[in-house]
């Protein structure tokens, strides 16, 4: 993470910026390097447009944990909302590829098509065929009854807000920090 005597500063700068303490960023640094296999970054596995694959360092790495750490317990209604919307503009940039503030078909059948790429039993075309359900799902709940000569542009993050009402994505999509011996009895 650095040399040893700006540590205690590069901690404390880490830590202000995503919202870790000391000790959680400590056992994320030990979790990149596994990852990593001790090498200074990880390959992102989404390629770029001009085809070449991200790399992203240790501190990347932080920032995109940070939008996945816990709720802190003392936070009012205003700091869990801002919370709730910081990870959900998180989530939604992840399908918004083109970054042009819409979420279009294609762009949501690429993700569901990557996320279901694993699965040796599902062909593409099922993938489409969910993705192209979920969209039409999604522009009854933000525009409600189309007409038939109406085209759904896309999901933008309002869009998306509404979507994700009433679901607490707040303890669903977090980090977990385990006791390390409590981990080590599971060998």
């Amino acid at each position: 993470m650095g040399s040893a005597h700006s540590v205690p500063a590069e901690m404390r700068e880490l830590a202000d910026r995503t919202g870790f303490t000391s000790e959680q960023i400590e056992h994320l640094h030990r979790r990149f390097k596994q990852l990593s296999r001790d090498q200074l970054t990880i390959r992102n596995l989404r390629q770029e447009s001009d085809g070449l694959a991200d790399e992203i360092n240790f501190e990347d790495f932080l920032t995109i944990m940070s939008y996945f750490r816990p709720i802190e317990m003392n936070m009012d209604e205003e700091q869990l909302d801002r919370f709730r919307k910081e990870k959900l503009k998180f989530l939604f940039h992840m399908y918004d590829s083109d970054h042009d503030g819409k979420i279009t078909l294609q762009e949501y059948r690429n993700v569901v098509e990557e996320l279901l790429s694993g699965n040796p039993h599902l062909e593409k075309e099922s993938a489409r065929s969910i993705a192209d359900g979920a969209m039409m799902e999604a522009a009854s709940i933000c525009v409600g009854q189309m007409g038939p000569d109406q085209v759904y542009e896309g999901i933008t993050f309002e869009d998306f807000l509404k979507m994700w009402q009433g679901i607490d994505i707040e303890t669903k999509m977090h980090v977990r920090f385990l006791n390390m011996e409590t981990i080590a009895h599971c060998y």
